[in-house]
C-alpha cells in the first residue's frame, strides 16, 4: 500500500489535474489510517472535476463521522451530495445513521422514508424502520411489510439478512417471542450465506489456541512505571458485546471530566500489527522503544480527535482480548470489564446483526463456545490485575443504580457528579447499536429477557453450562 501511495503522489506531483488519481490515493491513504490527508486528496478530486462528486463527499463524510468524531462536518458533506444528486441513496443511509447516532428520531425516519420512496424495496432503510417504530401487535403493518419484502423474488442472502433482523425486532417489540427467535434465526442463516460459497465457519479449535497463546505471553503482571500514562491514559471498557458497555460509557461521558469515544479501532490494529510474532514464539517481548512509540500514537490519535478532553473513553468490546497490551502500553490505565447474565449475554449476540469478522455470531453453540473462552481469558487477566480490572455487572447496575455507579466513579478517580445519575440526557454520538436503548431512562426489561425464549435454549444452557434462574 505504501508503494502504491508513493507511486500515485509520483504521478500527481508532475501531472496535478487528474481528479480519478486523486481519488485513488485518497482511497489508499483512507485504508492507511492517513485520515486528514485523505480528505485533502478527496477535495483535490472534487475541485478537479472528478465524476460523481457526490461519492466523494459520502466517502469524506464516512472518514468525518466514523474516524475523527467529526459528525457535524460529515452530517454537511452528506448534504452537499444531496444537493449535488437528490436521489443519492447512500447518502440518505449515511444520514439516517448520523441522526440515529444523536437519538434524532424523527430525522432518522424522514431519511429512511426518503430512500423507501427512491428505492421502495431497499432492505436497509426498510430493516431500520423496527429501531424507531415501536410495534405493538402482530397485525401491525410493519410486520407484513418485513414479510413481504423477504418474500420477494430475486431478495439476495444479504438483504434477507437485514430484513430478518428488522423482523425479529418487530416481533420481539410485538411479544411474539417464539416467531420472533425464528426470524432471528433465519436472519442469521442468510447472513452467514451472504459471505460467500462457503458462507461463514467459527474455527473454535483455532480460537482456543489463540487463548492459550494469549495467556501464554502474558504470563506475569506488568508493574507500576514511572513512566506510566497517569492522567493521559484512556478509560478503557470492554467485555463481551452486548454486555452494557455501551450504558457504562454512557454514564461516565455525563460525567464533565469524560469524553465519550466510543470503539475505537486503533488497539486491534496495533495488536494485529505487534502481537502476532510474541503469540506464535517467534521473537521475545516488545522493545520498550516500540511499546513508547505505540503509546505515542495512541495518545497522539485520541488527542487530535478529542482535543483538551481530559479523558477519554475507549469501549471497544473486544479490547479485553488484548489487556495484556493495554497494561503493557498503559501499566495504570483504568479498565472496567462489563458484565451481564450468560444466556441473556449470548441470546443478546445472536439477536444482533454483526459482521461476518465475528464468525461465531450466528450461530448460539458457537457464541457459547466464543463465551466461554472469553472467560477462560478474563480469569486469567484478573488472575494477573485484580481489582486494577473493575467488574460492572449489568444486572447489578440496573437495579442497584446509585451505589454501582459511586464504586465505578471511585475506580476512575472521578468526583461524584449528579449528572451521572441523568445519563440519558447527555448528548453524545452513540456508534452502537445501543444507541436508542441509552436515551431512555433506566429500565430493567434486557435483564432476564431470556425468559421469554427459554423453549428454545437448552443447548445453548449445555453449551455455557449455566442453569437459567
Amino acid at each position: 500500500m505504501q508503494e502504491a501511495i508513493e507511486a500515485h503522489e509520483q504521478l500527481l506531483a508532475s501531472n496535478p489535474d487528474l481528479p480519478d488519481s486523486w481519488y485513488n490515493l485518497a482511497y489508499l491513504q483512507q485504508h492507511a489510517r492517513r485520515y486528514n490527508a485523505a480528505l485533502a486528496a478527496y477535495r483535490q478530486a472534487i475541485e478537479r472535476g472528478v465524476s460523481c462528486p457526490e461519492e466523494v463527499h459520502l466517502n469524506r463524510a464516512v472518514i468525518l463521522a466514523e474516524y475523527l468524531s467529526r459528525t457535524d462536518e460529515a452530517e454537511r458533506e452528506l448534504h452537499v451530495a444531496l444537493m449535488i444528486n437528490g436521489r443519492y441513496v447512500p447518502a440518505l443511509l449515511n444520514l439516517g445513521n448520523i441522526h440515529e447516532q444523536r437519538g434524532d428520531r424523527e430525522r432518522a425516519l424522514d431519511a429512511y422514508e426518503r430512500v423507501l420512496a427512491i428505492e421502495p424495496a431497499n432492505a436497509l432503510a426498510l430493516a431500520r424502520l423496527p429501531n424507531l417504530q415501536v410495534t405493538t401487535s402482530v397485525k401491525d403493518p410493519m410486520i407484513g411489510r418485513l414479510h413481504q419484502a423477504i418474500a420477494r423474488p430475486g431478495a439476495t442472502a444479504a438483504e434477507c439478512a437485514d430484513l430478518g433482523f428488522g423482523l425479529g425486532k418487530a416481533l420481539d417489540s410485538a411479544g411474539e417471542y417464539d416467531r420472533a427467535f425464528a426470524a432471528y434465526s433465519a436472519a442469521n442463516h442468510a447472513s452467514r450465506l451472504s459471505a460467500g460459497p462457503n458462507g461463514v465457519r467459527y474455527d473454535r479449535v483455532a480460537h482456543e489456541r489463540y487463548i492459550d497463546r494469549l495467556i501464554a505471553a502474558f504470563p506475569e503482571p506488568v508493574g507500576p512505571s514511572a513512566t506510566a500514562a497517569g492522567s493521559s491514559a484512556p478509560l478503557f471498557i470492554c467485555g463481551m458485546f452486548r454486555s452494557g458497555s455501551t450504558l457504562v460509557e454512557q454514564v461516565l461521558a455525563s460525567h464533565p471530566r469524560v469524553t465519550a469515544g466510543g470503539e475505537i479501532d486503533l488497539l486491534p490494529a496495533m495488536a494485529r500489527e505487534h502481537l502476532g510474532p510474541l503469540l506464535h514464539g517467534s521473537t521475545g517481548p516488545i522493545e520498550a522503544a516500540r511499546l513508547s512509540h505505540l503509546k505515542t500514537i495512541y495518545l497522539d490519535t485520541l488527542a487530535a480527535r478529542f482535543p483538551g478532553a481530559a479523558f477519554v473513553t475507549d469501549k471497544r468490546p473486544d479490547n479485553f482480548l488484548h489487556i495484556g497490551l493495554i497494561k503493557l502500553l498503559f501499566p495504570q490505565a483504568k479498565i472496567v470489564h462489563t458484565r451481564r447474565h450468560p444466556v441473556d449475554n449470548c441470546l443478546s449476540v445472536f439477536f444482533l446483526h454483526l459482521s461476518h469478522s465475528m464468525p461465531y455470531a450466528f450461530n448460539l453453540l458457537d457464541i457459547a463456545h466464543w463465551y466461554r473462552q472469553y472467560e477462560r481469558l478474563m480469569a486469567h487477566w484478573k488472575l494477573l490485575y485484580g481489582d486494577a480490572i473493575h467488574d460492572v455487572n449489568y444486572d447489578g447496575l440496573v437495579t442497584d443504580f446509585q451505589p454501582s455507579i459511586r464504586r465505578l466513579l471511585d475506580y476512575c478517580e472521578l468526583p461524584w457528579d449528579d449528572a451521572c445519575m441523568a445519563f440519558h440526557r447527555t448528548k453524545t454520538v452513540v456508534m452502537t447499536p445501543s444507541a436508542w436503548q441509552v436515551r431512555q431512562p433506566l429500565y430493567t426489561r434486557s435483564s432476564g429477557r431470556w425468559k421469554h425464549y427459554e423453549r428454545h435454549l437448552d443447548g445453548l444452557r449445555a453449551a455455557l453450562g449455566h442453569p437459567l434462574g
